[in-house]
């Protein structure tokens, strides 16, 4: 195939655009790749639909090679299957609803679970249809809050989708590895630096689940991991807790005047320095991770108008991540109490609420693993200017439960006590899930057995971003002067520029373009009436990764190939060169 610029529809900028914000967003829009339309709504060009298709076909072929088959659901669902599943308004503000001319209910589908399950539950009723998994590439719609970063967090985008549907657990688990190894394989392919850590179901439901995130820093997703192989997405990792202790014998607790320590900062010097906290002449030091900050928040279940307090303690030496506490509380929305809330509430005393005031007025009070039986805290006594000291849990408060709801840092030990965890950034590009019966249940899917009773099937679901792989590697793919595409998604095998005005280059520039297409290649042929300047730096800036330049080397039977990753130029013989490309490309 061979593509000339000079027909081609595209357009370079040598300016940013002044919304983006990351790498992939900039150079995508710069190199005529994608245009946007409206916030987080983006036409694809010539170029940009070209590797889009590539990676579409990557996850295509790889999905057809462990059995799945291909189907494709409308995008414009009726509200009833995610009305049964609870969904409609799970979803809340990320869906778009809209109404028919008579009043219907509908969405722009999110994702399609239900319209699946109720497809196989028309379709399929023995065991002898089991199992069977289907996915389709469709485009999916959520209304984002905040749309950014160009095509990686967009209201549209293009997703593969697949779903197993099995008899039993075991037969889960075989489908569910199935799709793990089938994107490895993908992500392989497609020159990835990526891990794979667990992650939380959210509201998609389900019990296993794992997501595969492309390594970036400028990634919206944080993860850990350990020497020793523990990976996790911060919403999921778990505190290991402290065993309990006997509570005998522990110091009684004791209300102490505080003065003007609001916070954990101001508490903690205060304590250092009061000589009545000194115990049989020996002297306490305390630090931050000693005290109990209890954060009040509000939540509200989905359609509901109501919203409920929640009291969330963790020790003071960290952080309220509301990711996290988001994840935990999912599908219930979350948001800390403003200045109205307090005053509705007075018996929450701001800076020093303790577990005393939240039990007394039937505050649920969820708190940090670490605060564990039998260990004792310095916490707010509900009174300004006084914190109690020596505050044991299980004896002097029993709170509600636990909740990981507290930020994870660098450092801390790994759950599977593999090592301390390091922090990185990623870019979520798959998401693997052991649905279960959740969606069976809801849309009574069953199949009759053997012995002619009904068997609930159990569900799988696996999620690939197809249309954010275009940026994903992007953002692993490119330096100061533009994209570098892995050779598998390139626009182009070969990106050939005529850097000369003579007709002898011009005509050995089209005979070279010529002969790579009947051999194979996929050729971009520079032959625009521009500078050699701006036909290099659009080559760049394009990022095919093969560039050939047809100039005053011609004179002398050579062309320079210059390889777009690591800028390395070597002269190649005229006769020689389309063996030498076809070898280069793998089209031999």
């Amino acid at each position: 195939m061979l593509t000339r610029m000079s027909s081609l529809f595209l357009r370079t900028l040598r300016e940013d655009p002044a919304d983006a914000e990351v790498p992939s967003h900039k150079l995508l829009v710069r190199a005529g790749y994608v245009r946007r339309v409206a916030p987080g709504i983006y036409s694809w060009l010539p170029l940009g639909l070209r590797v889009l298709r590539t990676i579409e076909q990557v996850v295509r072929e790889e999905m057809d090679a462990i059995g799945a088959q291909e189907i494709h659901l409308p995008a414009l669902l009726p509200k009833e299957p995610y009305e049964a599943t609870g969904r409609w308004t799970e979803y809340g503000p990320n869906i778009f609803r809209l109404k028919d001319r008579k009043g219907g209910d509908y969405l722009l589908g999110p994702t399609h679970e239900e319209l699946f399950t109720q497809l196989v539950k028309g379709e399929y009723s023995s065991y002898k249809d089991y199992p069977v998994m289907l996915y389709q590439i469709q485009t999916k719609y959520r209304d984002e809050a905040r749309p950014r970063a160009g095509i990686l967090r967009g209201r549209e985008f293009l997703m593969k989708d697949s779903y197993s549907f099995d008899l039993a657990d075991e037969g889960l688990a075989k489908s569910y590895q199935l799709h793990r190894a089938a994107y490895v394989r993908i992500f392989e392919r497609l020159g990835l630096e990526y891990v794979i850590v667990k992650a939380t179901s959210g509201a998609m439901g389900g019990s296993a689940s794992e997501e595969f995130l492309a390594v970036a820093p400028t990634g919206e997703d944080t993860f850990v991991r350990s020497p020793g192989g523990y990976a996790a997405n911060v919403e999921a990792v778990t505190t290991p807790a402290p065993p309990a202790r006997d509570v005998e014998g522990l110091p009684a607790a004791q209300a102490h005047y505080t003065p003007d320590t609001p916070t954990i900062e101001t508490l903690v010097a205060f304590l250092n320095n009061d000589a009545s906290l000194n115990r049989s002449g020996l002297r306490r030091t305390f630090t931050a991770a000693d005290t109990l900050k209890n954060v009040l928040v509000k939540t509200r279940q989905p359609g509901k108008t109501e919203w409920t307090l929640l009291g969330i303690g963790v020790p003071g030496d960290r952080e309220v991540d509301m990711k996290r506490l988001e994840a935990a509380l999912d599908p219930a929305e979350v948001a800390l109490l403003d200045e109205s809330d307090f005053a509705k509430h007075p018996f929450l005393v701001k800076g020093y609420i303790g577990p005393a005031a939240l039990a007394a007025n039937g505050v649920r009070y969820l708190v940090d693993p670490r605060v564990a039986t039998g260990t004792a805290w310095v916490t707010g006594a509900d009174k300004v200017d006084h914190h109690v000291v020596d505050l044991v849990a299980g004896r002097d408060f029993t709170p509600d439960g636990t909740i990981e709801a507290a930020e994870v840092r660098e450092g801390d030990p790994a759950p599977d006590g593999s090592g301390p965890l390091e922090a990185a950034r990623g870019i979520e590009i798959g998401h693997v899930f052991q649905l279960g019966r959740k969606y069976a249940d809801a849309m009574g899917l069953d199949a009759l057995g053997p012995d002619g009773k009904p068997v609930r099937v159990t569900m799988g679901s696996y999620g690939v971003g197809v249309s954010r792989l275009v940026a994903v590697i992007a953002e692993q793919s490119h330096d100061d002067s533009g994209l570098i595409w892995p050779r598998a998604v390139a626009p182009a095998d070969v990106h050939i520029v005529i850097a000369g005005k003579t007709d002898e280059i011009t005509a050995g520039g089209e005979q070279l373009a010529a002969e790579l297409d009947a051999a194979g290649l996929r050729v971009l042929l520079d032959d625009r009436k521009a500078s050699p300047g701006v036909k290099f730096a659009d080559a760049e800036l394009i990022g095919v990764p093969t560039i050939v330049v047809v100039g005053r080397g011609l004179a002398t039977g050579v062309v320079e190939v210059k390889d777009r990753r690591s800028g390395e130029r070597t002269e190649i013989l005229l006769e020689t060169v389309v063996s030498h490309l076809q070898e280069l490309t793998g089209t031999r």
